[in-house]
């Protein structure tokens, strides 16, 4: 099982940090140990001083496929849950200056919570979807798949060009605007729609 997640895929948080608007998916991975299930804590790193939030809707894969046409590419996956990409900003913007890779900055153990799996088949208008992210009770990320800058299939497609899908494989698809810090202490709860997937705390 791998980790593929997309940067910069609402132009509203591209804008917030002030990148460059992409002509085409940007891709990154995170390995299997940045999982943290089960609403478990989140346990500050001692390599970092600035870990944010990054609110995602994630898709899992349900068959292998490389090469998928963006016509079939709604049959490769079958759940989509919330996800949250932790990051440690301030590793990320000094590899950033120097032209360096982002994975330590993105693929540290535990820096992709992830909540339980909704069959896509239960939910109604997936171009029109809801996700909030609530920081001790204040909302600070609200998403819509309508802004979208790639669709769930463009991001499929382009990916099994470079990588093969497998089943079980988890595709973080971007995070809107209202990214932000965590420290100790905080509360973290999000929302697809009205139904609460994500709730726990940093420790």
């Amino acid at each position: 099982m791998k980790i593929i997640a997309v940067g910069r895929n609402y132009i509203e948080h591209a804008n917030e940090l002030k990148n460059e608007i992409p002509s085409e998916p940007l891709i990154f991975l995170k390995p299997d140990t940045a999982l943290l299930k089960n609403n478990e804590a989140f346990y500050y790193p001692d390599f970092s001083k600035d870990i944010h939030y990054e609110l995602e809707l994630v898709l899992r894969v349900c068959k292998e496929g490389k090469h998928i046409s963006e016509k079939f590419a709604t049959n490769y996956y079958d759940q989509i849950g919330l996800g949250i990409d932790f990051t440690a900003r301030d590793i990320q913007e000094k590899h950033k200056q120097n032209g360096l890779p982002w994975e330590l900055a993105k693929a540290f153990d535990h820096s992709a919570s992830i909540s339980k799996m909704i069959p896509k088949e239960e939910i109604s208008y997936l171009y029109n979807l809801n996700f909030f992210l609530d920081k001790n009770n204040e909302r600070v990320q609200h998403g819509n798949t309508s802004k979208l800058i790639f669709s769930f299939e463009k991001v499929i497609t382009f990916v099994s060009q470079y990588i093969t899908l497998k089943k079980g494989d988890l595709i973080f698809t971007g995070t809107p605007a209202g990214v932000g810090p965590v420290k100790v202490g905080d509360h973290l709860v999000g929302y697809l729609e009205e139904e609460k997937l994500l709730d726990f705390h940093i420790k």
